[in-house]
């Protein structure tokens, strides 16, 4: 430990002992200097502690299309009333915990619009969607610590079957539909992050490992008309990409292959591999399983893709809390540091590798890496 780490931790130290002190607290609170911090500091914590109530309230906005309804402009209470099927009163009560967080806004007359954040949702199906799986995460966190201590299954485990199943090639059609369909409907915010940070002309063929319905490749076929695509996922989920691809007009151009991505050997000859929002639903022996099985069908020099949540990227801090959760109830994997994900790529055979530069890593962040 260096000298300044030294004077950092004993600073802390003196910090954490002031800040637990109720008459620190009181007294910088009456402070006028220190008063605007220890508002933020009370904000903050009253937020910590009442967001579960906060995700409910934009849960019950999501479930009832609030912000669809008011997307064409203010409406009064009793008109929304009768069209969420809500009583006045409860219908009074969602608007105004909605507005107290900017997801509706009161206005003249008593009509209620939308909210600044409200707006942002309106205009953003796939973040609704996300939104309204939730409920799934928030069953399995009623007992937090029991999850912790591994004393529950997670009810999420059943929704990403592949999860905790030694055969995924066996899932059938029914049993991969939900997660499938919500990932299909969930890819294009992804998808976007991606193809803005990271130039697909470059390449001749596209590989996309895990690549589901096929959503990111024709979201890449658009941006890059020359690009061969490849995708690769169980067989049950690679039947319902090559559905559609071809309503997309893209099957001629498609090479589709169903599978084991861990154990199975993948299509050779893309100069570009994509792995979205896959490393991190795998423990590390499962990671660098996969990525080794990545680099077995790479030639030197292709470039390797993985787009997913990092943690310890400037403005994606709470992922690790986010992540860390939701891969527990999931049964498997965890959010990872960049230079995590970065050791594994190196023993799987990778380097060269960059973070591209886009502008919301708290979707995803994209790591760039070249086979070696």
């Amino acid at each position: 430990m260096t000298f300044l780490d030294r004077w950092r931790e004993r600073w802390r130290n003196v910090r954490d002992r002031l800040v637990a002190d109720p008459r620190f607290q009181r007294w910088a609170l009456n402070n006028p200097v220190t008063r605007p911090l220890a508002r933020r500091g009370a904000r903050a914590g009253l937020d910590l502690a009442a967001g579960f109530v906060y995700s409910q309230v934009l849960v019950a906005c999501a479930q009832l299309k609030l912000f669809d309804l008011l997307r064409g402009g203010p409406l009064p209470v009793d008109a929304l009333a009768t069209k969420l099927s809500l009583s006045e009163p409860a219908t009074r009560r969602l608007l105004d915990a909605a507005s107290s967080l900017d997801l509706a806004e009161r206005r003249s007359g008593g009509r209620y619009g939308l909210g600044l954040l409200g707006a942002a949702f309106a205009g953003n199906p796939q973040a609704l969607r996300v939104v309204e799986h939730q409920p799934l995460l928030y069953a399995d966190l009623i007992d937090p610590v029991a999850l912790l201590r591994q004393e529950k299954r997670g009810a999420l485990a059943d929704y990403w079957p592949y999860s905790d199943g030694d055969s995924p090639k066996t899932l059938s059609a029914q049993q991969v539909g939900p997660y499938s369909a919500f990932m299909a409907a969930t890819q294009p915010m992804v998808a976007q992050q991606a193809l803005d940070a990271y130039d697909l002309s470059r390449g001749r063929r596209l590989l996309d490992v895990g690549g589901g319905e096929g959503v990111f490749l024709a979201a890449a076929a658009d941006r890059a008309p020359q690009l061969r695509l490849a995708l690769f996922d169980l067989p049950a989920v690679a039947a319902r990409a090559r559905e559609r691809l071809d309503a997309a007009g893209l099957l001629a151009r498609t090479d589709i292959y169903g599978g084991d991505f861990l154990n199975d050997p993948l299509p050779e000859g893309a100069d570009i591999a994509t792995l979205i929002r896959i490393v991190h639903d795998h423990d590390d022996a499962s990671a660098l399983k996969l990525l080794r099985n990545v680099r077995k069908a790479l030639a030197p020099g292709a470039t390797l893709l993985i787009i997913e949540g990092m943690s310890g990227v400037k403005g994606a801090e709470p992922l690790d809390a986010y992540y860390g959760f939701y891969t527990l109830a999931m049964g498997r994997g965890e959010p990872r540091r960049v230079e995590e994900i970065e050791a594994l790529l190196r023993d799987a055979g990778f380097g060269k590798f960059r973070l591209a530069r886009n502008p919301l890593p708290a979707l995803a962040s994209i790591l760039v890496a070249q086979a070696v």
